[in-house]
């Protein structure tokens, strides 16, 4: 199934999919620690699937769904006959929508959805899964349009769960927690669209009318992460966009990203990705050659 892996990255080749990788999987095959920039769905239909996520074991029942965002370092292990769905997607996809970036920070390191923890919302997600891999195969007119509707319901439902103020601030009030989504969403959104900047905790406590001690307490448990690391992921994320252009230097990439120098950079980039920019760079040229090589014996064999 992984069919590009250096190192421990694997890039997701979409070719004709637009964006959408669906596969139905049959294989009674281990996968090794990985990662890559596409987030995943995984649900198995028959037999059970184990994923381990940051080290931590998950053991899918069929009808279980995983979700796992981008980044995240995992292994998977098949047992010796089954069949699971295994989505990947472009995460762009939904990052351009308004909100959706800051949702997907709720996700991390993985979500879980079982019957025993939300029948509803099991039974719900679980459906448009099913849904989507029955389009996704299909030869129907406009299916791309509408696999991306099932993707982008699929993560509605979601996040609007995991936004829930009960889930995020337990023991506040109804009208309290409703506030504060709302006030963290503002100031996740700010971050995203201006991570490489200099961005002070003080002026993000101001922003939401908090003290710096309380916002910080509060920041935690809205994403799961700190203040810093919600910065450094996205700042991250920013230089990996701009490690594809072949024109840019690392120390480049460093600057453009808010980085204060290339030592910084290079420590907090293998950190979040287990290699070095320069690696990843090199990575991602060899991967344009694949691609560019694909697509080329496939004009010729038209």
């Amino acid at each position: 199934m992984i069919e590009i892996l250096n190192g421990t990255r694997e890039t997701v080749s979409y070719l004709e999919h637009f964006g959408i990788r669906l596969y139905l999987n049959q294989e009674a095959e281990d996968y090794p620690v990985h990662w890559h920039t596409a987030g995943e769905i995984i649900m198995p239909i028959d037999n059970i699937y184990t994923v381990i996520v940051n080290d931590t074991k998950h053991v899918l029942n069929p009808g279980e769904i995983l979700v796992l965002p981008s980044g995240e370092l995992h292994q998977l292990f098949a047992p010796e006959s089954g069949e699971r769905i295994i989505l990947q997607f472009d995460c762009s996809l939904l990052y351009n929508l308004t909100g959706f970036d800051s949702a997907f920070h709720l996700f991390h390191p993985c979500i879980v959805i079982t019957k025993e923890s939300s029948e509803e919302l099991h039974r719900l997600l679980k459906n448009i899964l099913l849904n989507l891999k029955k389009e996704y195969f299909s030869k129907s007119l406009l299916k791309e349009a509408s696999a991306y509707s099932m993707l982008i319901q699929f993560f509605v439902i979601l996040g609007r769960n995991c936004m829930k103020g009960e889930n995020r601030f337990p023991g506040t009030k109804s009208q309290k927690q409703h506030e504060y989504i709302d006030k963290f969403l503002q100031v996740c959104n700010y971050m995203n669209e201006h991570c490489t900047e200099d961005i002070k905790v003080e002026d993000l406590a101001a922003m939401a009318g908090f003290s710096k001690f309380h916002f910080t307490r509060l920041f935690k448990q809205f994403t799961g992460m700190s203040y810093y690391s919600y910065l450094n992921k996205h700042r991250i994320m920013h230089a990996e966009r701009l490690l594809i252009d072949p024109n840019l230097s690392v120390t480049e990439v460093a600057m453009r990203s808010g980085f204060i120098s290339l030592a910084t950079f290079n420590r907090v980039f293998k950190t979040y990705k287990r290699c070095t920019p320069t690696e990843y760079k090199c990575l991602h040229g060899t991967h344009s050659v694949m691609v560019s090589h694909f697509k080329n014996e496939a004009k010729q064999q038209l």
